[in-house]
């Protein structure tokens, strides 16, 4: 047999037999581990198409960010109390120990039994031993303090293991029962005490609007006294004018003595009148002759 035609046969069952095998792709946001005969490469293979090894298998790691939540960690304080705490975890593979992660640990299960959530838990546990009270965990900035610890005491211990971790966010608190019976009650006390002064600044308030009507009347009544003084006051001085007036006036007392006359003689008890015609002021006569001659 002809040498190149042996040679080209044997190049063409290669083929046939392998060519598949002489490419790889690796999906969008993995990184390609590349493992010769069980030994796992040191090159690691970014996402898109590879003309590779057909000898070689393949360990395709998803290095996207991903979450991970732990639920109901048992922590205990300084004051013996064990609360349950939740955990979220947001982290990704470092594509650049790719190799280092699939020789010592495996995929990303592992890692996360492995690495992640025991060493989470031992945080949990150590940290929170740092806190006087458990009811503390209430606090705004007791919580942020003690997510940002677990945060970067994580990162340091598996920054070598090929695991990048973004954020640790601490989520549901949960108390022990008795404790958070107690709270309870406090706060419903705190609430009550909360309606009763309430109530109080209404009633308060009512009793200002109360006093503020009472001073407006008061006033008012003062400023109706004072004009019925001026008025009584100028009714007065304009009487006295008047009979200060009418005192050295003749004329004016016999006007007056003719009203009086003249009401008199609308009262059907007066008979007859006399008049003496020499007086200043004409004086009536009432029912002369009436009683006898």
């Amino acid at each position: 047999m002809n040498p190149k035609f042996a040679i080209a046969l044997l190049v063409a069952l290669l083929v046939l037999m392998f060519g598949q095998r002489f490419l790889h792709s690796v999906p969008a946001g993995h990184v390609g581990v590349a493992i010769l005969f069980g030994e796992v490469q040191d090159e690691a293979y970014p996402e898109g198409l590879h003309v590779v090894n057909p000898l070689l298998s393949w360990k395709d790691l998803d290095a996207r960010q991903d979450t991970y939540k732990i639920t109901q960690l048992e922590m205990p304080t300084q004051d013996q109390l064990l609360s349950k705490v939740d955990l979220s975890i947001q982290w990704r593979l470092d594509s650049a120990r790719a190799a280092a992660i699939v020789r010592d640990t495996g995929d990303k299960g592992r890692i996360v039994d492995v690495h992640l959530k025991p060493t989470a838990s031992s945080l949990v546990r150590e940290l929170g031993t740092t806190i006087q009270r458990a009811e503390d965990l209430f606090k705004d900035e007791v919580r942020n303090q003690l997510a940002a610890e677990i945060e970067k005491k994580l990162k340091a211990y598996v920054a070598d293991k090929g695991i990048i971790v973004d954020s640790v966010l601490l989520r549901n608190v949960n108390l022990p029962p008795v404790l958070a019976e107690a709270i309870g009650r406090k706060k419903e006390r705190e609430q009550e005490v909360e309606r009763q002064r309430a109530e109080l600044e209404r009633v308060k308030l009512e009793q200002e609007q109360q006093v503020a009507q009472s001073v407006a009347s008061r006033r008012a009544a003062e400023e109706d006294a004072k004009r019925l003084r001026i008025l009584a006051d100028a009714k007065a001085y304009e009487i006295a004018t008047i009979n200060k007036a009418a005192s050295g006036n003749p004329a004016y007392i016999q006007l007056q003595s003719l009203e009086a006359l003249k009401k008199m003689a609308e009262d059907p008890a007066a008979k007859l009148y006399f008049m003496d015609s020499n007086s200043p002021s004409p004086l009536p006569l009432l029912n002369l002759g009436t009683g006898g001659k």
